[in-house]
């Protein structure tokens, strides 16, 4: 048997550089996000917490990109749907919750924030705030200083399609584009900027855009795990040899309403969303697995409880941790004298 033949007939994570260990704890995570949110809209639906928005149906493609990235060194500007991507870069549960139930200990803004306005310095996760889309030229600021200072690291954003209309998209790929800065832009087109679908937001695809900027851009399945890790590797590749910039569009679908606040069969059908639950991507990731002979039923159904009790201890903790005081409004909005500036 030749070399070749050998290479194909290796699995596909091997083929794309994963380890069996790897691929096994990309799904895990996949699996630890999607029930997060389950638990999270039922939080919300009881009363627990005042709001969520959730990302079911785009887990797949978080975690996947974050799997492709340098977790110990890169710089990171996920959107508010993100739960998978900052879960696989290091936020426990626990803090995702704080967040959810907005107490004084949530890492991401002291319980400002709504959640999924994630904040890490410790994981080197930029602020990101409410209007859409302005994370985009944040991401760019911090590639021309990667490449100022002559590191090899990438940043890293996410945006939906409908808000890649926004002015600050624009600008930001097109400063990126000048100056060949080590920043992947990836679109997690979920089909619906809230209620407006693709066809109405959208001339032609997102990833064609790049073009117009100088770079690459490339359209991706969202719900096939082993290709978005494949594309977002090639792209964080490209980036630390000086070649600039990638516009990555992963097509997906929105399975969740957009928010708790939201009722989606205003807009679209029932069927439709039906539909596409057959398309989900963690699914197909356990048939992957299982096909592979790197999982199992009972595997699976031994990391539902484990996951399970993972969430009912950060609710726990979440629900019985002290909520920020009146006075702690003031923090971090005026300098206070002798604070460095």
């Amino acid at each position: 048997m030749n070399a070749k033949s050998v290479v194909q007939t290796e699995p596909k994570h091997k083929q794309v550089g994963l380890t069996d260990a790897e691929v096994v704890d990309m799904y895990r995570y996949m699996v630890i996000a999607r029930k997060f949110d389950e638990r999270n809209l039922l939080l919300q639906r009881a009363g627990k917490i005042n709001f969520h928005v959730s990302g079911i149906g785009q887990e797949t493609a978080q975690v996947a990109a974050a799997f492709a990235l340098d977790r110990q060194r890169d710089y990171f500007l996920p959107y508010y749907r993100d739960y998978g991507f900052v879960l696989a870069v290091g936020m426990s549960l626990t803090e995702l919750m704080l967040s959810a139930f907005a107490k004084a200990d949530d890492p991401n803004s002291g319980g400002r924030q709504m959640p999924g306005h994630f904040g890490s310095k410790r994981l080197r996760i930029v602020t990101g705030s409410s209007p859409v889309t302005t994370q985009v030229p944040h991401a760019v600021g911090v590639a021309l200083a990667a490449k100022m200072q002559k590191k090899d690291i990438v940043s890293f954003v996410t945006f939906g399609e409908g808000s890649s209309n926004q002015g600050d998209f624009h600008e930001g790929l097109n400063f990126a584009g000048v100056q060949k800065l080590p920043v992947i832009f990836m679109c997690e087109n979920n089909q619906y900027a809230i209620s407006v679908p693709v066809k109405k937001q959208l001339g032609g695809r997102v990833s064609d855009r790049a073009q117009g900027y100088g770079f690459p851009g490339i359209r991706v399945d969202g719900n096939d795990a082993l290709e978005v890790y494949r594309v977002v590797k090639e792209a964080r590749e490209r980036a630390v040899r000086g070649e600039g910039p990638t516009l990555i569009e992963a097509m997906m679908y929105r399975l969740s309403p957009h928010s708790t606040s939201d009722n989606d069969l205003a807009y679209r059908t029932k069927e439709e969303v039906e539909e596409n639950w057959k398309k989900d991507g963690i699914p197909k990731m356990k048939s992957y697995l299982i096909d592979n002979g790197l999982w199992s039923e009972e595997q699976d159904e031994a990391l539902s409880k484990d996951i399970h009790q993972q969430l009912k201890e950060a609710v726990e903790a979440a629900d019985n941790a002290p909520f920020p005081k009146p006075e702690d409004t003031l923090l971090h909005v005026y300098a206070n004298e002798g604070e460095e500036q």
